[in-house]
């Protein structure tokens, strides 16, 4: 049986009516709609969903942005049309299934035993012979060898033109669950949509549309969020996020909508008492679990549950799922380090999520701290990546060169030396005016392979950008002291002079005093320069800057290479003795002549000219810390998930009927010839195979004891 295109055809009615109901019901129609949903789906896996709109801008720009929110592609799988999309395709689909599972059930009841013996012989798959046995007995010794075979049988005697009643058909099918593949695969479509429905976002929208729920985009407490923003516990679908700290219960999820949030009562609350993470070599966690009890606002019943990934807790009908972790406000110590010349450091407490006025050592500027993020492991790879990126062919072992591009996906060429570097502090700087920066501090010193450990301190404008991190050198006690101190005299007039006389005495042999005090103002006219520039307010506030703008400006473009070596020792010289100078009045050792001593004055150049550019007054840097994590749960209610799991299991069995099932009926006629009978068979299949010819030759043979006739290609 062929299956049409076309759709339901209805005799009365309009005719826009009628052309409406077909082409709802038609096949053409139903793929459309299924082309769509397909499309829209790539959509909404390739989008991320539920995004602030301000990271929709940031990655795409505003326009693009506005359009993904007027098209709801931002939350496609709740998107009106989406939805609608979804119904119209139900009732397509449904339309289909009863405009042909009546003509297949029909079609399973009948044997077609009235066929002609004409007919028989024009069939693709055909034999005849002659029995050595009358009709009645072949027709019956025919019928219980096909029956045997799983065959369902059914025998005719008619006239035939030797007299009324002497003949036999003999009417075989086989295959029938191919047909029942079409209803199972189609009744899968509308039970998957079906379910999709009842688990997506159309019952709260209906409660938003005729229940007087509105979204909510304030801020402020859970529990002062009014009536009209909460959905009772009594909703009979829903899917939100519950995020609980360890030590608290909440019982309040939220639900995310394009246009702000719904808040969903539950009937228990949930308490974390522990959460458990471990991380693999690479920092990434491999596993995270939460230890809970679920609080019964009923019964007022304690249930201690375990939640893991993929096994998730289930109470009065709703699944508790292990969605992510957050910081649960963890306590925070920080100390400000001046970045600004006259600054002073102070001492900062805070939980991640707060935040504080900051008044003390910036003069008449107010910002506030924002205590965005503490991560306490950070595995940062050190290795080396500088060599060649693609094979050499002039490589001694060019075998293991090739081999190491070559196999599994997962291999790679790139050698990892990953390093836990401890922990980090993320916080925001924001100004009256509302402008904020991001900044992330590293807690310990890292060692970057430059001969001495730097702390990194990062910073963006917005969170689309990549930190960029400036590198202050630790001295020998794993501290900033050392650089802070060189710092603060640098700004120092009277310590700069003090330290060029060093310098001066040292760098001039005994015979040649002549030469002292032109050193000495060209050494004091560099470091004056590498620390508050020109004072002009034309050129760069100071650093290496300063001095190559004074270079330009003075200096013939011939002479400029030689005169920049000369004046970066003098500049170098003079800072050396400058952190001697700092180190005398500290009380402390002078330092040695060594090479991570020369690292530690490199970096100590660069970190001071960069430090010019830090746009915060003060830097803040991670004293101590008393960490608390947050779980995060994904709490569902979905009614439609045992009708998706009906669906799947019906699709697969329709989709093995169609492709695995063949129908095949096979026909006999046998008419009187003497005392003996002839045999006319015929098979038909829904799908030309080479396991029909097979069969077919197998059938003929066993039945009739016939070879199939040229033609048949058996």
């Amino acid at each position: 049986m062929s299956d049409s295109t076309q759709g339901v055809r209805i005799q009365s009615g309009s005719q826009a009516l009628r052309s409406g109901i077909e082409l709802l019901s038609s096949m053409r129609f139903a793929i459309s709609l299924l082309t769509v949903i397909c499309i829209a789906s790539v959509i909404g896996t390739v989008l991320k969903q539920h995004e602030p709109a301000v990271n929709y801008v940031n990655q795409f720009g505003p326009f693009w942005a506005e359009l993904f929110g007027a098209l709801q592609l931002n939350a496609v799988y709740s998107a009106w049309w989406f939805l609608l999309i979804l119904a119209f395709l139900v009732i397509s689909t449904s339309l289909c299934i009863a405009r042909n599972t009546p003509k297949i059930l029909a079609d399973l009841r009948v044997y077609k035993e009235n066929i002609r013996e004409q007919s028989l012989k024009a069939f693709h798959h055909k034999a005849e012979s002659d029995l050595g046995e009358t009709p009645e007995v072949a027709a019956r010794r025919i019928g219980g060898l096909l029956a045997s075979g799983g065959w369902k049988v059914r025998l005719q005697q008619r006239d035939t033109a030797a007299g009324p009643g002497t003949g036999w058909m003999v009417a075989a099918k086989a295959g029938a669950a191919n047909k029942l593949g079409y209803i199972a695969a189609h009744s899968a479509i509308v039970l998957v949509c079906v379910g999709g429905l009842l688990d997506g976002d159309l019952i709260v929208r209906a409660q938003m549309w005729f229940g007087g729920k509105e979204t909510y985009n304030g801020g402020g407490l859970i529990a002062d969020v009014p009536a009209q923003h909460r959905l009772s516990d009594r909703n009979p679908t829903f899917r939100g996020n519950l995020l609980v700290a360890e030590g608290t219960q909440s019982g309040t999820a939220i639900l995310n909508q394009s246009d702000g949030i719904l808040l969903q009562e539950l009937p228990f609350s949930i308490e974390l008492k522990k959460f458990i993470v471990e991380h693999y070599s690479t920092g990434m966690p491999k596993l995270f679990a939460s230890e809970i009890i679920i609080h019964d606002r009923h019964t007022g019943e304690k249930i201690p549950a375990r939640v893991e990934v993929n096994h998730p807790a289930s109470h009065r009908g709703i699944e508790i799922y292990q969605s992510s972790f957050d910081d649960g406000g963890s306590l925070l110590k920080l100390r400000a380090v001046p970045m600004k010349t006259g600054g002073k450091g102070f001492e900062v407490e805070g939980t991640v999520g707060g935040s504080t006025q900051l008044t003390n050592g910036l003069g008449d500027e107010t910002l506030t701290l924002e205590f965005t993020g503490l991560r306490t492991i950070n595995v940062e790879n050190f290795a080396d990546v500088r060599g060649p990126s693609a094979t050499d062919v002039r490589s001694v072992d060019l075998r293991s060169s090739v081999e190491a591009r070559l196999g599994a996906a997962n291999k790679t060429v790139t050698k990892k030396e990953l390093r836990n570097v401890g922990p980090s502090v993320t916080y925001k700087l924001r100004d009256p005016a509302g402008q904020a920066r991001e900044y992330h501090n590293y807690m310990l010193p890292v060692d970057m392979g430059d001969g001495v450990p730097v702390f990194l301190l990062g910073v963006r404008e917005t969170p689309s950008e990549p930190f960029r991190y400036l590198r202050i050198p630790a001295d020998e006690q794993a501290s900033k002291e050392g650089f802070l101190r060189l710092r603060a005299a640098l700004s120092d007039p009277a310590a700069r002079e003090q330290a060029v006389r060093r310098y001066v005495r040292q760098a001039i042999e005994a015979d040649r005093p002549d030469l002292s005090e032109p050193l000495f103002q060209s050494a004091l006219r560099a470091l004056t320069l590498f620390a508050v520039g020109s004072g002009d307010g034309q050129g760069a506030p100071g650093g290496l800057q300063a001095i190559s703008d004074f270079m330009e400006a003075n200096v013939p473009a011939e002479e400029r290479s030689r005169a920049g070596e000369v004046l970066v020792r003098i500049l170098n010289g003079s800072l050396f003795e400058l952190v001697q100078l700092t180190r005398e009045r500290a009380g402390l050792a002078p330092l040695e002549q060594t090479d991570q001593t020369r690292a530690f004055m490199t970096q100590a150049v660069l970190s001071l000219s960069d430090v010019q550019a830090y746009p915060a007054p003060v830097a803040f840097e991670l004293r101590d810390f008393t960490q608390v994590q947050a779980s995060v749960f994904q709490v569902a209610r979905a009614p439609g998930k045992n009708v998706v799991y009906l669906g799947c299991f019906l699709l697969i069995v329709g989709i093995f009927a169609m492709l695995y099932v063949r129908e095949r009926r096979v026909w006999v006629w046998l008419t009187p010839q003497g005392a003996q009978a002839h045999a006319t068979m015929a098979l038909s299949t829904n799908r030309k195979t080479l396991d029909g010819d097979q069969e077919f030759v197998r059938l003929a043979d066993k039945l009739i004891g016939a070879t199939p006739q040229r033609g048949s290609n058996a």
